[in-house]
């Protein structure tokens, strides 16, 4: 009981353990141009991938992209170039772990705005005319 209790405490301290994934933290921001997600993990255990799941306006979430897991101790950095230039959505993410079993489990979800100029939404717009 008392090792339980241990790793526990633990992980409230360290960060949130998601079946073989000890994440550090999960962060996203708006650069104008691209909506950047960033995380750390301190321990990865028969992680076979992560997904990147991206829902806007209440949407169900949809894969944006999958990452290969590096490692204990390891920084991931994402760029979401797909996310539709507007400043007036909400985005909110977050990672599917998948494990070599292809069990899942789900990091808790962030939230960002997608702060766009004006002139990078019109140009934005107009290129996805010619797509």
């Amino acid at each position: 009981m008392k090792k339980v209790l241990s790793i526990i405490l633990l992980c409230s301290l360290v960060g949130t353990l998601y079946s073989g994934v000890l994440l550090s933290f999960f962060h996203a921001r708006s650069d104008g141009s691209n909506i950047i997600l960033e995380w750390q993990t301190s321990q990865e255990e028969a992680i076979k991938e992560f997904v990147v799941e991206r829902s806007a306006s209440d949407n169900p979430f949809v894969e944006v992209d999958e990452i290969v897991p590096k490692g204990n101790d390891s920084f991931y950095s994402f760029t979401d170039k797909s996310a539709y230039k507007t400043a007036d959505v909400l985005y909110t993410y977050r990672l599917k772990i998948v494990d070599m079993d292809n069990s899942i489990s789900y990091s808790s979800e962030i939230s960002v705005a997608h702060n766009v100029s004006s002139v990078k939404r019109t140009w934005g717009s107009i290129k996805a005319l010619f797509r």
